[in-house]
């Protein structure tokens, strides 16, 4: 992985490049005696994708706890996203994700050759992930979705999705909709620090975002019978963004013989984010723990 600086960060040194437009981060095992990264020290590697609008440095929490358990994060600010380029809010093709997802896996993979890798994915991010699953589960060690967009909390209704639609062919970039962020967490601090937060994008999503993702809720949910490593899936069950059935209905369709469901009663969709983030990520490092012994 190209290195362009480190800083110091609540967890460890932080790894920083950016490549072909697009914004990598990486926070490596240190080891205790030399202060130094070290892959000998390092169990395995988190691969995180993060959420719609918002961006890999809100995980440095996350960083932290996983760090001391024995395992790097490795994640990136997704195309149109953070401090990567591309348009806020419009993408011509939901592909540009996963191909992203993928070029981060090969960094990843090409600085940790011989170390197995999970798969994180939060959101959006979970439903990039799962489509990714769909072709590439084989790169993975496991895998761990957090409030997964797989499913609207409301359907709209059938003319609304054909207007989208007809918007989108005509006039892709035309935005659309905007995000509520006020239920990301039931602790107000986040809340007001997401809203403050210039890299946390607040534009409205483009008519070709929208049909492009909705598209891609629905290939997985059509071939999730191909997933079979194993999985872990947690959801809030007050999350209003994402629904909760949806991560439910993945549930019981995956082939994964070692899978588990986890909704997690009156947590909101950013479930780290929340008062007991700090058991979830606990809960997350016995889980890998299980699978690599």
């Amino acid at each position: 992985m190209t290195i362009a600086s480190n800083k110091a960060s609540e967890s460890s040194e932080i790894h920083e490049s950016t490549d072909n437009g697009l914004y990598y981060r990486h926070w490596p095992v240190t080891s205790t005696e030399t202060n130094s990264e070290t892959n000998t020290d390092t169990k395995a590697v988190v691969l995180l994708v993060h959420g719609l609008g918002e961006h890999c440095q809100r995980y440095e929490h996350l960083a932290a706890h996983l760090n001391q358990a024995g395992y790097a994060l490795s994640s990136m600010d997704l195309p149109c996203h953070g401090r990567s380029d591309g348009i806020r809010g419009h993408i011509d093709s939901f592909a540009v994700f996963e191909n992203a997802a993928l070029e981060l896996y090969r960094r990843t993979q090409g600085h940790y050759p011989d170390i197995p890798i999970f798969l994180l994915g939060h959101s959006m991010g979970g439903l990039i992930a799962t489509q990714l699953l769909l072709s590439h589960q084989a790169k993975f060690q496991g895998a761990m979705l957090s409030g997964a967009a797989i499913q609207s909390p409301q359907e709209p209704p059938a003319w609304q999705v054909a207007t989208i639609k007809l918007v989108a062919k005509l006039f892709p970039k035309a935005k659309m909709l905007a995000l509520d962020a006020s239920a990301v967490s039931r602790d107000p601090a986040v809340v007001e620090k997401y809203m403050a937060d210039p890299l946390v994008s607040k534009e409205k999503l483009s008519a070709q975002f929208l049909v492009s993702m909705t598209d891609a809720m629905q290939q997985c949910k059509n071939n999730a019978k191909k997933i079979t490593l194993p999985l872990k899936i947690m959801h809030g069950s007050a999350d209003v963004m994402t629904a909760p059935s949806g991560s439910q209905l993945l549930h019981d369709t995956v082939s994964s013989s070692d899978k588990e469901i986890t909704i997690y009663q009156g947590l909101f969709h950013e479930i780290f984010n929340e008062p007991e983030g700090d058991t979830i990520f606990a809960e997350m490092v016995a889980w890998m723990d299980a699978r690599l012994s």
